[in-house]
């Protein structure tokens, strides 16, 4: 049926208003609640298909200048799940075989009616299976989709992040060249260039797996995400625009979940909008009272985020709107109803709330509210100069040319002495022409010789420094496999250039402290 509580939609195919009435006398006994249309000829039997949307289609054999054949025929060609069943007084068996095999669903005499409310109800409720069943085999492919394209962003993802990885560096070492204006922002641009792209990597790969971690979301990496996943998405008739406040903004949360939400929210607002209009994303940071809050919701006052999806489509009755929460309630043809119960679900699980504003003729906005922490400063004064080296022989073992020739030139940039290996093999044969260094940075992913076996061999080799592992935040190294280390750091790549040399500053003074 149409959904949760509504009346069956009949379309009668039957010339006779005496049958007519008496079929649905037979429903009304049985206590279905049902609306019906009657129609006689072929005209108006398509014209109901397109406007009325039946659930079940109840139908003569013969009538003057149509057929139930026919009307099976039609509505066949349109849809295979919806029930019609032949009411017929000269039914022979063999030609109630051949309407079955035609796509009949059933076949009644009407001179023996008492089974038709049954069959009706036996009809719909199969129907409704065949049509839960197909919804099921759907979200199987679909999974199975995602599925793939978690593979495929796997296998891309290491690739991309080692070529994205080297902006970051260039452009902070750019940066540092305040005598040369030109160089600085072409430092700033080629570093936000590789900022961005890293995160629309981890955004894409993170949405693929469905991820459900807890991590630091930036706002900007969340909408320039959600814009890239609405490409193609958005027809020409609907102009989209969207208002970010300030995209550096950050809040604990699941990426891949809100993500998904106004992915729903902005769809869902497309589908309203069949001739046109306006679909707007806005941000805010708001102050939430006391009395914003209402019954049922715990109030927690203070700064929230405010994300707005606003559109310029129908609205929603007040009725629609009461009924918007409840399981399985949908207004749409082939709706499951759960969508803007997952997006409430995942709201409140960040501790926020959702708002619902919509009338007929006016549009709808939805607002999700998400807390905001107490923001606290990052750096501190003079820490520039606090990043700088005295010397110390830093070991660089990364696989990849370019990033690692990055580091090294950092490093040195900052008055460390920095080696580099591109294996694990050559890291040894560093050591055994120079000595034992004061800090190893090394790359958890390597392949020829891994980072567990690159560890144990320095070990063996004497080295009892600290370690920078540089590893990958979707693909953690398992800590218990390497081997017993006093001063171990892992850092997630990406890193920028200020964090890896304060990560650097900071392992060599808590070495210094302890041999000291």
């Amino acid at each position: 049926m149409n959904g949760q509580g509504q009346k069956v939609r009949i379309l009668q195919v039957e010339d006779s208003p005496l049958d007519a009435e008496l079929v649905l006398t037979e429903l009304d006994h049985d206590g279905l609640d049902y609306e019906v249309h009657l129609v006689d000829d072929e005209k108006a039997y398509v014209e109901a298909l397109d406007t009325f949307h039946p659930d079940i289609v109840l139908s003569d054999l013969s009538l003057p200048g149509f057929s139930g054949e026919r009307a099976l025929e039609i509505l066949r060609a349109r849809d295979a799940a919806v029930p019609f069943i032949f009411i017929s007084a000269t039914l022979g068996e063999e030609a109630a075989i051949e309407a079955l095999r035609n796509g009949a669903t059933d076949y009644i005499l009407k001179q023996n009616t008492a089974r038709l409310a049954s069959a009706v109800r036996r009809a719909l409720r199969e129907a409704e299976e065949q049509r839960a069943r197909a919804r099921a085999e759907q979200e199987l492919i679909r999974a199975q989709r995602f599925e793939s394209l978690a593979l495929l962003a796997g296998g891309l993802s290491h690739d991309l992040r080692n070529l994205l990885q080297p902006l970051l560096l260039a452009g902070d070492t750019l940066e540092d060249y305040a005598d040369d204006p030109r160089l600085a922002r072409l430092g700033t641009l080629v570093r936000d260039c590789g900022r961005r792209g890293l995160e629309m990597v981890s955004s894409m790969l993170s949405f693929a797996r469905g991820a459900r971690r807890a991590e630091q979301v930036r706002l900007g990496a969340l909408l320039d995400a959600l814009k890239l996943l609405m490409q193609g998405s958005v027809p020409r008739t609907i102009d989209m625009s969207m208002d970010i406040v300030d995209p550096d903004v950050s809040f604990e949360g699941n990426h891949t979940e809100l993500q998904q939400c106004l992915l729903n929210l902005c769809l869902n607002a497309i589908q309203a909008m069949p001739e046109g209009g306006s679909l707007r994303i806005e941000t805010a940071q708001v102050n939430l009272a006391d009395d914003f809050f209402v019954e049922n919701e715990t109030a927690e006052p203070g700064r929230y985020l405010r994300l707005s999806v606003i559109d310029t489509g129908a609205g929603m009755p007040e009725p629609v709107l009461r009924r918007l929460f409840e399981p399985f309630f949908t207004t749409k043809e082939g709706g499951t109803g759960l969508g803007l119960l997952s997006c409430k679900r995942i709201v409140a699980s960040h501790g926020g709330l959702m708002r619902v504003r919509s009338r007929e003729g006016e549009g709808t906005q939805f607002h999700l509210y998400l807390p905001l922490a107490v923001e606290h400063e990052d750096t501190l004064p003079g820490m520039e100069s606090m990043l700088q080296g005295e010397a110390e022989r830093v070991l660089v073992v990364v696989e990849e040319a370019v990033q690692l020739s990055l580091l090294v030139d950092t490093l040195d940039a900052y008055g460390y002495q920095a080696g580099a290996s591109q294996s694990g093999t050559a890291a040894l044969q560093w050591i055994e022409a120079h000595g034992v260094p004061d800090l190893v940075v090394m790359d958890a992913d390597m392949n020829l010789f891994t980072g567990v076996r690159t560890l144990a061999a320095l070990l063996d080799h004497g080295y009892r420094g600290a370690v920078l592992l540089l590893a990958r935040s979707d693909s953690p190294p398992n800590l218990d496999e390497l081997p017993q280390l006093d001063h171990l750091y892992v850092l997630n790549k990406p890193v920028p250039s200020h964090a890896l040399l304060r990560t650097v500053r900071e392992a060599l003074d808590a070495s210094d402290t302890e041999t000291g």
